[in-house]
């Protein structure tokens, strides 16, 4: 049997029709499931995913825009926030930069724009995944859990004991994920640069190419994106080195990978 391809907006989600759901699973408790906050204009894309994420036990709300983000962000918590790039008035990069500034949310951007350029700047600009319209259910609710697992788990962490860790004069607060500059002021990160200075710090003076940053912050749920890795670096250098530039705390080993440099005790 043969099916037709569907024409317009739709095309764009046609890989996530019901064709191409996996088994659904409820959750019991809807008030205790994570609370996913999409914005898109399109009405249609808006709906079909709402849909999908609604029937995975996933609590949903949408917005057309920027300002109706900015009014559900002001009176709801939420767990994890997907931004459409092509966005009348304030795009979506816009608005992850400003969310960014404020809160370390896992978002995602979606966008049927695919070049490694478009990648790179939702990325250094504090997005945690990147996923390129149309897109298939499973691959999309796969980056939401793996989002969710690192915004909600500590499987790697050091010790039970080991809450603070220190080193070149920073403080790494493990249980609640800040970072204490000497001064006691506190430099927020994103869930990514988070799970990558852990893995540094977990294994200092020791070249980590990276494939094994990847092997080590992938169980906390890291994108699955090479280039992600090399942005990651380069947003903690700007928070942590005096010289980004000229950097002494990450070093970059060529043709091998980074190099955490100073001592790491535990507080």
């Amino acid at each position: 049997m043969t099916h037709e391809t569907p024409q317009g907006p739709v095309a764009l989600c046609y890989k996530i029709s019901c064709r191409d759901r996996p088994v659904l699973h409820y959750k019991d408790a809807m008030e205790q499931s994570p609370h996913i906050f999409f914005v898109e204009d399109d009405p249609e894309i808006r709906s079909l995913v709402a849909d999908l994420l609604k029937q995975e036990g996933y609590r949903v709300s949408v917005a057309r825009d920027g300002r109706e983000m900015d009014r559900l962000l002001e009176v709801s918590r939420v767990d994890l926030l997907m931004l459409d790039v092509m966005l009348p008035k304030e795009d979506g990069l816009s608005l992850c930069r400003r969310v960014r500034a404020l809160s370390n949310v896992p978002i995602i951007m979606l966008t049927a724009r695919g070049s490694e350029v478009d990648r790179v700047v939702g990325l250094e600009i504090g997005a945690d995944d990147y996923l390129t319209k149309p897109f298939g259910t499973r691959e999309l609710l796969a980056r939401i859990r793996a989002l969710l697992r690192r915004s909600t788990t500590l499987s790697r962490t050091p010790a039970p004991q080991v809450k603070v860790l220190e080193f070149a004069g920073w403080q790494l607060d493990v249980s609640t994920r800040r970072l204490t500059a000497a001064g006691g002021l506190q430099v927020p990160l994103t869930g990514g640069e988070f799970e990558l200075l852990l893995a540094f710090c977990e294994h200092p003076n020791r070249v980590l190419t990276r494939d094994q940053l990847l092997d080590l912050t992938r169980g906390r749920g890291a994108t699955l994106f090479d280039r992600s890795i090399d942005i990651q670096v380069s947003r903690l250098r700007r928070k942590i080195e005096t010289d980004p530039k000229d950097p002494i705390i990450i070093q970059t080993v060529r043709a091998g990978g980074y190099l955490f440099t100073p001592e790491v005790n535990a507080a």
